[in-house]
């Protein structure tokens, strides 16, 4: 089968990255010319990426069509498609809803919205998949854990939790950095930052079956550096202002 990707932007060349590593079968993966430098850097690096002359190409060779793009271009070019009725089509763009897929798309193709994050390229992660599809399960399986979700009011939470990546980079940029002014070398810095947060989201991935309120009770002593860190950044309305934030997303995602 042929796979398709309108967008190629950061996404769609993490989820096309985990493809080509993966065991997943298919014979063309055709992406869209948009982003140039990007899309020649996956045709350079994989055999079997060809880039399309336009998004109409891609709809009319692929079995699956991957929309990748930002709302505001999904708006404007997808009720301008022609899809067909026997393709899947998997919607990574996070305010476009079904029923709005559905009326642009016109045709009654199969439409599913996932949430894929950047370490799929790295075969890691959860994918978050609605309404549930067992082939896009199985596929999304070969590059890390899907997560069916029934109703899409509940999707958004998860789209909503997903944009917490860049403050959680940048809470290691900002950690990495303080290292550097007491000076640190910046390649030790980010080996050591990145290391532990990797190694405690690995606890935390263990420990997941448990509330995760006894990790935050057992990696602190009493009187201890950690205990200071908790108290410290409770008092200052962190954790809040983390709270708010989510609320914020959920909102504009809501609408």
């Amino acid at each position: 089968m042929n796979l398709g990707f309108i967008g190629t932007g950061k996404i769609a060349s993490s989820v096309i990255t985990g493809i080509c590593k993966s065991k997943i079968s298919y014979k063309k993966i055709i992406i869209s010319p948009r982003n140039k430098k990007i899309a020649q850097g996956l045709k350079r690096k994989f055999k079997k990426i060809v880039i399309a002359k336009n998004n109409q190409q891609i709809v009319d060779q692929c079995n699956w069509v991957f929309l990748s793009v930002t709302p505001t271009v999904g708006e404007k070019i997808i009720k301008d498609l022609k899809f067909k009725s026997n393709q899947t089509v998997v919607s990574f763009i996070s305010t476009i809803t079904l029923s709005q897929l559905k009326k642009a798309i016109k045709v009654k193709a199969k439409i599913v919205r996932a949430i894929p994050l950047p370490p799929i390229s790295l075969k890691k992660g959860p994918v978050p998949i609605c309404p549930p599809n067992p082939k896009v399960k199985a596929f999304f399986n070969n590059l890390g854990t899907t997560v069916e979700i029934k109703n899409e009011k509940s999707s958004i939470n998860f789209w909503s939790t997903s944009g917490m990546m860049a403050p959680f980079y940048e809470v290691l940029r900002v950690m990495t950095d303080w290292l550097v002014k007491r000076g640190v070398k910046r390649n030790n810095a980010q080996k050591y930052i990145t290391s532990l947060f990797l190694a405690l989201s690995q606890d935390a991935v263990v420990n997941s079956k448990e509330n995760l309120k006894n990790l935050v009770k057992e990696s602190q002593t009493p009187r201890g550096l950690n205990e200071q860190g908790v108290k410290e950044l409770t008092k200052a309305g962190f954790y809040k202002s983390l709270e708010r934030t989510l609320n914020s997303i959920h909102k504009r995602l809501n609408k």
